[in-house]
């Protein structure tokens, strides 16, 4: 079982702004943020006053996310915490994969995005289906389940997006594109892991039977203008 330093996982959007999404940071004065056409993400590490760089961000997005430590405000910001769990896992998943799944490209962008505005719309940007691979199952040429990486790392890659559409869940497809996407990180010699909502316990509960172990808590500062 290979095994690496998980330090860069206690802040994966810095660490990934640093090492494989590099081309797609904007950064001010220590804070790094993806390009608002991927994701939301920014974060910071060692630094004591960010109210220049959100204030600066705030040009290009109206609301974006801190990911880990608190950061320090505008007078005429707002911030509302969430709390996510990060779990990952070192070997790969032992379940049987029925459904045809394929690597989707530029063709299927717009059936993503379609499954996406329905039940996963906040984080998912035009342009995040560039930061990886993503996955999905069709049944009658329609896009019902899909699931992708996002934050990379030299080592770690994050499984994401992972959606069924409301009218086919219950049939295993967010179980068995999990597996197939975390075979797909393992093949690389990378090690998969993933971000859920702490209050999502239906998703927490499936990685969990998958062999997903809880690593830490995530803090997720919104921030807005007041």
């Amino acid at each position: 079982m290979k095994t690496f330093p998980e330090e860069p996982l206690d802040n994966p959007v810095w660490h990934s702004l640093t090492n494989m999404h590099s081309d797609y940071c904007i950064e001010y004065n220590g804070v790094k943020f993806y390009h608002p056409d991927f994701t939301p993400f920014g974060a910071f590490i060692h630094i004591e006053d960010t109210t220049k760089a959100l204030l600066k961000h705030s040009e290009l997005l109206d609301e974006f996310f801190i990911v880990g430590d608190k950061p320090k405000l505008p007078s005429s910001f707002n911030i509302k915490k969430y709390v996510g769990l990060q779990m990952i896992i070192y070997k790969e998943i032992n379940i049987p994969i029925s459904e045809k799944i394929i690597e989707l490209n530029e063709t299927h962008h717009d059936d993503l995005m379609t499954l996406i505005k329905l039940v996963y719309p906040h984080f998912f940007k035009k342009k995040t289906p560039l930061l990886g691979r993503y996955f999905g199952i069709y049944n009658n040429g329609v896009l019902i389940a899909a699931a992708g990486e996002r934050m990379q790392t030299k080592n770690f890659t994050e499984i994401s997006a992972v959606v069924t559409h409301p009218e086919h869940t219950g049939n295993g497809y967010a179980k068995q594109l999990v597996t197939y996407t975390a075979k797909k990180i393992f093949e690389k010699g990378k090690i998969p892991f993933l971000h859920v909502d702490q209050n999502n316990t239906g998703p927490i509960q499936l990685y969990k039977k998958l062999g997903f172990k809880l690593r830490r808590e995530m803090q997720y500062w919104l921030i807005s203008r007041a």
